[in-house]
């Protein structure tokens, strides 16, 4: 409600943006309020929770106008968001653009990335042995792939999916976003295959607020919004669609290289947890619940690894 609430002088000023609304099960009284306030909306239910791609598909397949946005129903438009960006983007020969994201206090926020091979920035938020391998990378002077602060307009690999607008005709080409995806990965993915087509960017010049994962924080008891924690329920989400994610774009070889990655992590973790806080007087064990999570993660990761190498279609719904 408060993501319409925050477009209606777009609303009322453009006859031409369609608006569709889709459900994945909500099972309250969504329809009947948002319908009611905003009649002109299309409701489109999935009778399930079918997650960020499928829901999204089915919306993109009654869409009639010649650029989609999928739009985060956690966002706020600031005035003229949509106008400027549909101006800026039909006009150019971009194929996919994003705008810059921001939080409730206007401070920057990550909007869209750069690729890095064999998604190798995955294993950071892993406890202990992210830290050494990030150590090692700013050796190299490894560039950082995120863009938290955009340049007026920046050429990215992949945008995200909070606020991610695509010409109906590219979609055409490359085809709708991978349905093996519940959460998480999945417009990385469609970005990869539709970076093969044209360019992709963001207008650091248009700002929207988003208010960050609300939701699924509190459907999965997780203890904060961040993408970091991989050992709670949303984290075995994560570690999975970005396995899925990885063994799409690069192939079995860097899935394996992850998968090893992160089943070495686990006792790396738990020897320099130990001995990191006995150096510093604590509680040697203070850690090892959050790294025997992370272990149960990897674990279950491990016996779906046979499903994810042979790559058949298969819903990877975690949550």
């Amino acid at each position: 409600m408060d993501c319409l609430a925050s477009a209606e002088a777009t609303l009322i000023a453009n006859n031409d943006i369609e608006w569709i609304v889709v459900d994945n099960a909500s099972g309250d009284e969504s329809k009947q309020l948002i319908t009611s306030a905003y009649p002109f909306v299309q409701w489109l239910e999935m009778g399930y929770n079918a997650g960020f791609a499928r829901a999204n598909n089915a919306g993109i397949k009654i869409a009639k106008g010649e650029a989609v946005l999928l739009l985060n129903p956690d966002t706020l438009l600031l005035p003229g968001a949509i106008e400027q960006t549909v101006s800026q983007f039909l006009s150019s020969n971009h194929i996919a653009c994003g705008v810059q994201l921001v939080h409730a206090d206007r401070s920057p926020q990550f909007s869209g990335s750069y690729f890095v091979k064999g998604g190798l920035n995955h294993l950071l938020p892993l406890p202990y042995w992210g830290s050494t391998l990030k150590a090692i990378a700013s050796l190299f002077k490894t560039n950082k792939p995120a863009i938290v602060q955009a340049t007026a307009e920046q050429l990215v690999d992949w945008i995200s999916g909070a606020f991610l607008m695509v010409k109906k005709s590219a979609i055409e080409k490359v085809g709708l976003m991978d349905e093996d995806f519940f959460l998480y990965g999945e417009e990385v993915e469609w970005c990869s295959r539709l970076n093969k087509l044209g360019s992709l960017c963001l207008y650091g010049n248009i700002q929207i607020i988003h208010l960050i994962g609300g939701t699924i924080q509190e459907a999965t008891n997780a203890v904060d919004n961040s993408y970091t924690n991989l050992s709670d329920l949303k984290g075995f989400q994560l570690i999975v669609s970005n396995h899925v994610r990885i063994r799409k774009q690069y192939g079995i070889l860097w899935f394996l290289v992850q998968l090893l990655n992160y089943t070495w992590a686990i006792p790396y973790a738990f020897i320099a947890s130990f001995l990191n806080l006995l150096i510093h007087f604590r509680n040697p064990f203070n850690e090892f619940s959050t790294i025997a999570g992370l272990a149960k993660n990897v674990f279950k990761l491990w016996v779906l690894t046979p499903i994810i190498i042979i790559g058949k279609p298969h819903f990877y719904k975690c949550i």
